[in-house]
């Protein structure tokens, strides 16, 4: 299956704003959380556990939510590795 370089792009661009959301937030939350641990408030901190792991109020996507986050990362990494396979291949011509 072959994209040109024109879909590839335009499917990089529209899933790359989607995909920064949840990955912000899993790294922000996760890095808060392991400075609450060093400063022993674990337990007032345990809501971002739960931001980290997927669990927004009463919508719980906690099963879901690691595979999302990886399926994202793998198609922002597929389209951008391709992209830069095709310029550098393009360009040794």
């Amino acid at each position: 299956m072959t994209f040109n370089r024109q879909r590839l792009r335009q499917l990089h661009r529209w899933f790359a704003p989607i995909m920064v959301l949840p990955l912000m937030l899993t790294l922000f939350t996760g890095a808060l959380y392991q400075v609450a641990i060093l400063t022993g408030e674990v337990q007032d901190f345990l809501w971002l556990l739960e931001l980290h792991t997927g669990k927004f109020g009463a919508l719980d996507l906690q099963f879901i939510y690691p595979f999302l986050n990886a399926f994202g990362v793998l198609i922002l990494a597929v389209t951008g590795i391709t992209m830069w396979w095709q310029l550098r291949s393009r360009n040794r011509r």
